[in-house]
């Protein structure tokens, strides 16, 4: 249902990239159960920090087709933000690092996996610090750049695996 509704929510709502951020996450609802047969506070924490993620780069990806959502009609955080978009999108990013590492630090992360949220975070500074809200070409090229924060968190997730096994 989310994701057959999720199309038309820039009809209705300036709020369409949260709409996204709430159905495109809840893989890691249903990843989380589907693997431990349990629901706890991990995999929701995880989940709201996922759905900031997403608020984030996709009002980046939104600023892209601004001016023709603009002339059609249709709504985007990029429109509803304007001008304020770089300091949301600041406000997504450190709400979202500081759920995703809560996460990690409540399922029990060590101490290097939690040292290494670090390199994703200077990942999120750096799209913000190099993003100019009115080019589409930057726009488009920051948003692909989330596939690299996410293969960083990742990799801070994996070294808990990694460093168990070498005595840390």
């Amino acid at each position: 249902v989310f994701i057959a509704a999720y199309p038309y929510m820039k009809r209705i709502t300036w709020w369409p990239q949260a709409f996204l951020g709430i159905t495109f996450n809840f893989g890691a609802l249903m990843g989380f159960g589907a693997a431990t047969h349990h629901l706890g506070w991990v995999p929701f924490i995880l989940y709201v920090g996922c759905f900031f993620w997403t608020l984030g780069y996709d009002t980046i990806y939104a600023h892209q087709d601004k001016e023709d959502d603009a002339l059609i009609g249709i709504k985007s955080t990029a429109l509803l933000f304007g001008n304020r978009s770089k300091f949301w999108v600041s406000v997504f990013y450190i709400l979202a690092l500081t759920l995703i590492t809560l996460a990690s630090f409540v399922a029990g992360s060590d101490v290097i996996s939690l040292a290494l949220i670090i390199l994703p975070a200077i990942h999120l500074m750096r799209q913000i610090m190099i993003w100019d809200i009115d080019d589409a070409e930057r726009s488009l090229e920051i948003f692909k750049s989330n596939r690299n924060f996410g293969l960083l968190i990742f990799l801070s997730f994996a070294a808990t695996g990694f460093s168990h096994h070498i005595g840390f």
